[in-house]
């Protein structure tokens, strides 16, 4: 049987909150055959567990609603799939809401639904029958930490739309899928794969990688700026999947932006740990993938080997952490430090110590310089944050008190926001369960509900360790001290508490003289925050590239991060910004 054509999958969604008009951009700017959207990050989980504590029909990504309403006619007249992880934590609820909008419109589309992810009533029967639950990053047990969970999700794979879509859903609505799983589904079901398929699987979930962030791929957040031309907001990535899993990645015609071999890595290195990126489909091996420029706006993923899932499911856990508060006070001109130190001892004076709280983040940050052209370049900011489990602790008792020292501290005093509330924040929770544990559902168009089973052949995949370079690979001769940017592009994120950063160069020559000396010491050097911090570090050859992971500098994740970049999202931009000494033969090439 002669392979099916390619299959055109464009995303339209790279968070909850993303641009509601991209639905209706990919929809009517060019010829698709899916649409996916991904809205679920480990913060969303939380935000919708407060939703359904307001309202229990809750639970779900709203926005995909109001995208529906412009698309949907449009997508069934076209016979455009639609397949998003928009359900959360309530995707009957978010089917059910669908269907009454299509009656509303006039329509009558099939719709399915994946469920089964959410194990937080389960929680405590697992620990009941041994299950550790442990930290993947401290290696603690849940049962040690004390905490109760609020939301508990594993990341399910994709034989679920697979089936949804053999029995012709038109919308499938998923929960806690991985994020890959809305482009492997889709090309499953279109190519015929198997669960052994797994180079195909592989290159599939590199693809939804790349396009699973929107505009990351197209051009946005990209390092190398001069490259992107065309400033207009970028367009939204499509991925056309072969039957062999190869992918090309490319974006509408006319759109802003830019796809190349540089912003595809951009996006194959964001929020990855090892080069052996486990789903629950398939093991994929991102450090097998070659990049190829096929055609303007057109980037070839190809070469991508993946070998069978491990045996447990990743679970995305969160509990409640306490409460938390920040004010900023502003210092101007002469003597920051010390007014500085002076605002700092008047202000927990007053609070009666430091110590009162369960956890105290005083940041100064610098912003001033000498004899400053205007009034607001002689600033600083003293960034006060307090966290404790007493609310009352950390409300406007705190904010109340910074004020104290508006006539009686440092002169200029005054602060960016007027006295503020606590809020809440959360804790995050990665850890590991068997697969076996999960029963992955879906409820298909006729309202039968399946059992999806895991898939075959599980085996425990090592962790890909990482070879010495070659001293040589350092070269000889003379440097000049330039920005490390000056030859690398980074981008950065949050995985977890951890922090990711890619790096990656244009050139091989570039690539080992960075492989040799971006060392672990040499990344804790060039990042102040990371002196103590343990650093893994993988080689990505074929990619030109380096990833870097920051154990432990996020903390307890982005909801519990007192950091004023709580995703470390500016992180590779600050490396890059460092002076480093680079030889000459790589600045001045002959």
């Amino acid at each position: 049987m002669n392979p099916r054509r390619p299959l055109r999958i464009a995303n339209c969604s790279g968070f909850y909150g993303d641009r509601i008009a991209a639905a209706r951009d990919m929809v009517d700017g060019g010829t698709i055959d899916v649409l996916t959207g991904d809205y679920l990050a480990e913060l969303t989980m939380l935000i919708l567990w407060k939703a359904k504590q307001r309202d229990p029909s809750a639970g779900y990504a709203k926005t995909f609603l109001t995208q529906m309403e412009q698309v949907l006619g449009t997508c069934l007249d076209q016979g455009i799939r639609v397949v998003a992880n928009a359900g959360g934590l309530n995707p009957a609820g978010l089917a059910t809401e669908l269907g009454d909008l299509a009656q509303r419109l006039g329509l009558a589309p099939n719709i399915a639904y994946v469920h089964g992810d959410d194990l937080a009533e389960r929680i405590p029967g697992l620990v009941a029958d041994g299950h550790l639950l442990a930290n993947l990053d401290t290696g603690q047990s849940l049962a040690d930490s004390g905490a109760k969970p609020v939301t508990a999700n594993a990341y399910l794979g994709a034989w679920g739309i697979v089936e949804a879509l053999d029995a012709d859903a038109d919308i499938v609505i998923c929960p806690r899928v991985t994020d890959a799983s809305l482009v492997v589904g889709p090309a499953a079901w279109w190519h015929g794969w198997t669960p052994a398929d797994h180079d195909a699987l592989a290159g599939a979930v590199a693809a939804g990688h790349v396009i699973e962030c929107g505009p990351q791929a197209t051009g946005g957040n990209y390092s190398y700026l001069s490259e992107v031309t065309d400033r207009r907001a970028p367009g939204y990535p499509i991925a056309e999947v072969a039957h062999d899993g190869s992918t090309v990645i490319t974006k509408h015609e006319g759109t802003g932006g830019l796809v190349s071999p540089g912003t595809v890595t951009a996006q194959l290195l964001y929020e990855i740990d090892s080069p052996a990126y486990a789903n629950p489909d398939v093991v994929a091996h991102f450090d097998s993938i070659r990049l190829s420029q096929e055609g303007a706006d057109r980037v070839l993923m190809s070469g991508a080997t993946g070998s069978p899932p491990t045996p447990d499911l990743k679970v995305a856990v969160n509990f409640l952490g306490g409460y938390r508060n920040t004010m900023t006070l502003v210092l101007t001109g002469l003597d920051i430090e010390e007014k500085a130190d002076w605002a700092r001892a008047q202000l927990f004076d007053i609070l009666g110590g430091e110590e009162s709280f369960e956890q105290v983040d005083v940041r100064l940050l610098r912003f001033d310089q000498p004899d400053a052209p205007t009034n607001e370049q002689a600033t600083a900011h003293l960034r006060v944050t307090v966290m404790d489990p007493d609310a009352s602790k950390v409300g406007r008792r705190f904010s109340n008190a910074t004020m104290e020292l508006a006539l009686g501290g440092y002169a200029g005093f005054h602060t960016t926001t007027p006295p503020t509330s606590e809020s809440a924040y959360g804790v995050y929770w990665p850890t590991l369960v068997p697969a076996e544990t999960v029963t992955h559902k879906v409820v298909l168009p006729d309202g039968s509900e399946h059992v999806v089973p895991p898939a075959v052949g599980v085996v425990t995949t090592t962790m890909v360790t990482e070879p010495e370079p070659a001293p040589d690979h350092l070269l000889a001769g003379p440097t000049r001290r330039v920005p490390l940017g000056t030859i690398c592009a980074t981008r950065s994120g949050d995985k977890g508490g951890n922090a990711n950063v890619g790096v990656w160069t244009r050139d091989e020559q570039s690539f080992l003289w960075l492989w040799s000396y971006l060392t672990p010491d040499r990344v804790r050097e060039l990042l102040p925050e990371a002196k103590d911090l343990a650093i893994r570090r993988w080689p990505l050859a074929n990619l030109n590239a380096l990833n870097l992971v920051v154990v432990g500098l996020l903390g307890t994740g982005v909801a519990g991060s007192p950091r004023p970049d709580p995703q470390a999202k500016g992180l590779g931009e600050y490396l890059r910004s460092r002076h480093v000494d680079i030889p000459r033969a790589l600045l001045d090439p002959r």
